[in-house]
């Protein structure tokens, strides 16, 4: 097989691939709000100690926006800044990580929130 057929046909299966994709966009109302509901709001909610402790309230789009007593957690646009990711990527202090005390986000559902914050963090 010639080069140019090989790196022809690594083209043709690259500009398949989802990444090579058009971007659907992430909704915050149907993709990410039930990850956090199901898996943050349960301490970040009034009367939770997540709350108490950092004053992140997880159970609204403006929670989540408005950040903590420390600061924003969502960067709109730049997940690598925001907090959120730091934290529930693993990549802060291991007392940090979130959830805390508890099993962490699959890859797919960090990646998904990772989208919508490099899509504009919008409320959609």
């Amino acid at each position: 097989m010639k080069i140019t057929t090989i790196a022809a046909a690594a083209l043709a299966v690259c500009l398949a691939t989802p990444a090579f994709a058009k971007q659907e966009p992430v909704s915050f109302a149907e993709d990410i709000q039930p990850i956090l509901q199901i898996r943050c709001a349960v301490c970040h909610q009034p009367g939770g100690d997540g709350l108490e402790k950092s004053g992140l309230d997880m159970t609204s789009y403006e929670g989540l926006m408005k950040g903590t007593k420390h600061g924003p957690m969502i960067v709109a646009g730049d997940p690598v800044t925001s907090n959120l990711m730091v934290l529930i990527d693993g990549k802060a202090d291991k007392s940090l990580q979130m959830p805390h005390g508890k099993k962490k986000l699959s890859s797919c559902d960090r990646d998904l929130i990772r989208k919508w914050i490099k899509q504009g963090a919008k409320n959609n």
